[in-house]
């Protein structure tokens, strides 16, 4: 397996033909940097497809994925970019399609 210290959210939208390199130059626009053994994930304009590059130390790896039905959560675009690391939680929530900015309200009943 690949891994993976930390996943950063980029926030505003990519055209999902978008390669490898030009998701890198991307990460480097955005982030700064693309550093090893962290995670940059993007989304299209309609956040019903995202796709994850990867800095593995040696090279970069790219993958994607999209929901059958409806969309991904993601932050209005101009909002704080980027966003602060998602834990493996959340990164696992999101691509799922799931509320992840809401696991640990999630995670306790306050009502009946």
């Amino acid at each position: 397996m690949i891994r993976i210290d930390a996943m950063w959210l980029a926030v505003e939208p990519i055209d999902m033909r978008a390669g490898p390199d030009r998701l890198l130059m991307s990460v480097v626009r955005v982030f700064g940097a693309a550093q090893a053994y962290h995670g940059y994930v993007f989304a299209n304009a309609r956040a019903t497809r995202i796709k994850l590059l990867i800095h593995d130390g040696f090279g970069i790896w790219c993958a994607a994925r999209r929901l059958n039905q409806g969309r991904f959560i993601w932050p209005a675009p101009g909002s704080a970019s980027p966003l602060p690391a998602l834990s493996q939680a959340q990164f696992d929530a999101l691509v799922l399609g799931l509320p992840w900015q809401r696991l640990e309200q999630m995670q306790l009943i306050t009502r009946v």
